[in-house]
């Protein structure tokens, strides 16, 4: 089972069923994520900034490609509510949305 990385919270270590939406294993694990829209699509507050594992993410989906025509979507993002996964993969919580009441940490994006 594919694994997510994310960096800025201690390195945490999620799986992600294949055919499962990223965040709904981030959900299944119990850990809280923005997501303003209630995971639709139609906002960019679930993005994730990949620093690894970019090319093994699923098919951008077409809010995906809104988002990034219009530049609101960075090539190396993702919206975890539509991102699927099968394979490993890190990155971190953009500042922007940081939840207030988990601790984040400065990392060192190299080290995956």
């Amino acid at each position: 089972m594919p694994n997510l990385i994310v960096l800025n919270l201690a390195f945490r270590q999620v799986e992600v069923p294949i055919g499962h939406s990223v965040f709904q294993a981030l959900q299944a694990a119990g850990l809280d994520w923005m997501h303003a829209c209630g995971t639709k699509g139609r906002c960019t507050t679930c993005r994730l900034i990949v620093t690894a594992g970019l090319e093994n993410f699923g098919p951008l989906t077409i809010n995906e490609m809104r988002y990034r025509d219009n530049g609101r979507l960075k090539e190396n993002e993702r919206l975890l509510c539509q991102a699927t996964l099968h394979g490993d993969a890190a990155g971190r919580v953009p500042q922007q949305t940081m939840l207030p009441h988990l601790h984040y940490v400065e990392t060192d994006d190299s080290r995956p």
